[in-house]
């Protein structure tokens, strides 16, 4: 049990802290550069970042399921437990969403210096990474609070 809390931990610590550091540190940074500097840096920032959270999120699935299943099933465990699986599976589709829509269009907004078309997708990621940085703070408290 040890194992798959850390590595769930993990995995939480990855996807939330590095939401919170583009959100909070990087995106206004990098806001006093012009377009054509600012956007391919956070693009290639995004994109680093996605790969991350993909790992992250096999971790913290399956870390979860394997706590799950060692605590005996989710019919056994507490209502606090299914409040965070159905929150981060909402989490879960906010991240595909954002990495097969917004971040290539940003990336594809890049690659041609379209500025307008690169920011307006970047805005958009800017939206998606808020609202899982909300939706992941609940978890972490439900976690924390609830149990």
């Amino acid at each position: 049990m040890s194992v798959a809390r850390w590595l769930h931990l993990l995995g939480v610590v990855v996807w939330v802290g590095g939401m919170f550091f583009a959100y909070a540190a990087l995106r206004p940074a990098a806001a006093a550069l012009a377009p054509p500097v600012r956007l391919p840096l956070m693009a290639a920032a995004m994109t680093r970042f996605v790969a991350w959270v993909a790992a992250a999120i096999v971790a913290i699935v399956a870390s979860g399921l394997a706590m799950v299943a060692m605590l005996g099933g989710f019919e056994t465990v507490g209502k606090y437990v299914h409040v965070m699986a159905g929150i981060a599976l909402a989490m879960i589709g906010v991240y595909v969403y954002l990495a097969a829509v917004p971040l290539r269009e940003l990336r594809a907004g890049v690659a041609v210096s379209d500025w307008p078309r690169a920011g307006s997708a970047m805005q958009r990621i800017r939206h998606l990474v808020a609202v899982n940085l909300v939706l992941g703070i609940v978890v972490i408290s439900v976690a924390v609070l609830w149990r």
